[in-house]
């Protein structure tokens, strides 16, 4: 698919300095997008522009914490002053710190909601309000298999569960909510995918085995397969989906 209806589309991405964030940058830039590379490290988002500007692709670096308003009003801002609208908007900063659920501390579950779920409250929610003044829009959720319900639950993350079940939740609410408006809001649940969040499982010989075990295509994904679905997403190829969550887990709930 050569998605031509993304050509001069305005995308911003977060948590896009590297791994699945930056797969959706790259990709999106690719297909025509004039992409906003947003992340903590205004450093590694210029690098990724610089990638980006390489393929002849059209960009720009904002350093944004998601969970942090001032700053979110500020990357939209800056994204209207630059391109003067924005089309889509891919919700993919995220983190994940493992810990036992006794041992759980308050402050990191507040860290990790604040980011992995109030992050995408606070983006959707700016950038909806631009679309609404355009009629039209997309907004691509990156949530988790770890989601609890269709997906699963992991011991040792209760706090990360609990931000990917709150992210598809927010997001079927969303979806009836902005359709008038002519939005649409869907999100993608990964598994395993080859990143630097899965370095620690790969550097472990039996956490490492025991997941692959449960792969039935015994294998990580690439960054680059959670990056083709975004794009179907993005586009008019998805133009009646909506409220929706698209597994890519190599099938592994299916397993």
């Amino acid at each position: 698919m050569q998605y031509e209806d993304l050509k001069n589309k305005v995308a911003i991405i977060t948590g896009a300095r590297r791994g699945m964030g930056k797969a959706h940058a790259l990709k999106l830039a690719s297909l025509g997008c004039k992409v906003v590379v947003a992340d903590i490290s205004q450093e590694d988002c210029q690098k990724a522009v610089d990638e980006i500007k390489a393929m002849n692709g059209e960009a720009i670096a904002i350093k944004c914490d998601i969970s942090k308003k001032v700053e979110v009003d500020a990357m939209i801002e800056k994204t209207i002053k630059d391109f003067g609208k924005i089309d889509i908007l891919v919700n993919n900063a995220g983190i994940c710190q493992f810990s036992s659920f006794l041992d759980l501390t308050e402050n990191d579950w507040d860290k990790t909601l604040d980011i992995n779920l109030k992050g995408y409250f606070l983006c959707s929610q700016a950038v909806a309000r631009e679309m609404v003044k355009q009629k039209k829009g997309v907004i691509v959720n990156i949530a988790s298999v770890a989601m609890g319900q269709i997906g699963m639950g992991f011991p040792g993350i209760v706090h990360y569960c609990a931000s990917k079940g709150g992210i598809v939740a927010m997001a079927e609410a969303l979806a009836l909510e902005l359709a008038p408006f002519g939005i649409r809001i869907n999100s993608i649940a990964p598994g395993a995918i080859d990143t630097p969040m899965m370095d620690s499982t790969k550097q472990n010989p039996k956490a490492l085995e025991g997941t692959l075990a449960v792969i039935p295509l015994h294998r990580f994904g690439k960054p680059e397969d959670i990056a083709n679905a975004v794009a179907f997403l993005a586009s008019d190829e998805s133009s009646y989906m909506t409220g929706s969550v698209v597994v890519v887990d190599g099938g592994w709930i299916a397993g």
